[in-house]
């Protein structure tokens, strides 16, 4: 069998727009992914569908996966012969034991790459409105581990040499050690009224800062509760924060939605809501199978349905793959919705809506087994694929759910009403507790109708469903909602 290949890829700080094209290359053709807490698990939807996802990190049934056995796993699935992808937050050679992994790999002859990523020490600090350097506040940068196992998890450092040779000092996960650090700054020669802030969550829309002086911070840490994964950043170039601070002046910053989907991609109206600055959790997550389709008699129907934008396309490939001349189709389309009427545009076919076609004439349904329901009578059905809920993803939605404080909830259509509350069940959460102090928003009146017959609260509608209409309604609306 021929030996795989390894990518050890850094994923970035959080924003998924922020890993790198090679990196993202290597996530869609991969076979296996072992990945870390701190990469963001929206990442793994662009893997596909049959690839195999292993969490590195710590389950609430057993430990952390020690790095022999991360180093161990990754020589045995290399071995089978398969692409396989170390997802690793931030980037892989800042604190990401790379150089294990690597040395563990060319012990066995296996080949692999290490693909750079964007570190949180730099990212979170931008995202802040902080550069790490400036040619009026600082000329030199240092990025440190604050947690060392050698010494009661306090890290053993020149402290002198950061003192007198580094301008801005940026701490990973060291929220914990925060007072130990403060103190050996000072011992050292740093003025108690040195500026300096901790960015929690650095990139996401969940970001959070706190900033104080190296007197003052730890006590005003311990109020605010504050924890990791958090970057310690300490210098005069934190001044810089009150003139270009610009991501948690986006619209939609500190909005955490849940967005409801019934397709199994990435969607538009997600990209659209996290460029506004607002964390997206997409679920549930679909994976779809294609199935053989029965052309022989499809130049015999008067007009063909197309049920959902993702069958137009399944439809026009299964007829180029079958030789047929579109020519001989002489049926009239029809869409289901808007987005299957433009799906048909695109491919050079005015249709209408599915509530102008007329009753006489034979009738073709084509779409997805999900989406074939009809109360047309003596119509013939064309499935042209199979989706099924990706069990894969059921685990990382609890874990993306846990660590976020989801505030919205937003249903775009009706039919993703029903498949959210069922797909819920199946990660065995209660859709009226995930939901209790959530604002629920619906993306029409067929939706608003399905959140209320699910005796759900909807808290908006708007009146027309588009992604402008969306992020005008949230940003016009406060988050505070009383049950």
């Amino acid at each position: 069998m021929t030996t795989g290949r390894v990518s050890l890829v850094g994923a970035g700080p959080g924003d998924v727009r922020l890993i790198t094209v090679k990196g993202l290359e290597a996530i869609k053709q991969a076979e296996v992914i072992l990945y870390d807490r701190l990469a963001n698990p929206k990442l793994l939807e662009f893997a596909p569908d049959n690839c195999e996802l292993i969490y590195c990190g710590k389950l609430p049934d057993r430990h952390i996966l020690r790095q022999e056995n991360i180093n161990d796993l990754l020589v045995e699935k290399a071995l089978k012969g398969k692409r396989v992808v170390r997802l690793k937050g931030g980037d892989p050679g800042v604190f990401g034991r790379v150089g294990e992994e690597a040395a563990a790999l060319a012990s066995y002859q296996i080949s692999f790459e290490i693909v750079p990523g964007i570190t949180s020490g730099i990212a979170a600090p931008l995202y802040a409105g902080i550069p790490v350097t400036h040619r009026e506040h600082a000329e030199s940068f240092a990025v440190v581990t604050a947690h060392d196992k050698s010494n009661d998890g306090k890290p053993m450092l020149d402290w002198e040499g950061l003192v007198r040779g580094v301008d801005t000092i940026a701490f990973y996960m060291g929220v914990g050690n925060l007072p130990f650090i403060c103190e050996n700054l000072i011992a050292h020669g740093r003025p108690a009224a040195t500026p300096i802030i901790l960015i929690q969550w650095g990139t996401f829309g969940r970001q959070r800062t706190l900033q104080g002086t190296l007197s003052d911070i730890s006590e005003k840490v311990q109020e605010a509760k504050f924890r990791n994964p958090a970057i310690i950043l300490v210098g005069d170039v934190i001044s810089l924060r009150e003139k270009i601070s610009w991501f948690e002046k986006m619209p939609l910053y500190g909005r955490q939605i849940l967005l409801a989907r019934t397709s199994e991609s990435v969607s538009g109206l997600a990209k659209e809501l996290m460029e506004k600055g607002a964390d997206v959790i997409e679920f549930p997550k679909w994976k779809k199978t294609l199935l053989p389709v029965d052309l022989g008699k499809i130049t015999n129907y008067d007009k063909i349905l197309f049920s959902s934008p993702e069958g137009v396309g399944e439809f026009f490939n299964a007829v180029i793959e079958k030789g047929i001349d579109i020519r001989k189709i002489k049926a009239d389309f029809y869409g289901g919705s808007s987005k299957s009427i433009k799906a048909l545009k695109e491919r050079g076919f005015i249709a209408s809506l599915a509530t102008n076609m007329p009753k006489p004439g034979s009738l073709l349904i084509v779409g997805d087994e999900r989406r074939l329901h009809s109360e047309v009578e003596s119509a013939d059905y064309m499935v042209t694929s199979k989706k099924e809920l990706d069990q894969q993803f059921l685990p990382i939605f609890q874990r993306m759910v846990e660590e976020a404080d989801v505030n919205t909830m937003v249903f775009p259509s009706a039919a993703a009403v029903g498949l959210f509350i069922e797909s819920l069940k199946k990660c065995s959460i209660n859709v009226f507790d995930l939901l209790k102090e959530v604002q629920v928003v619906c993306m029409g009146q067929q939706s608003k109708d399905a959140v209320e017959c699910a005796r759900l609260v909807a808290d908006g509608m708007l009146e027309t469903a588009t992604r402008d209409a969306l992020v005008e309604y949230l940003v016009q609306n406060p988050l505070a909602v009383e049950r």
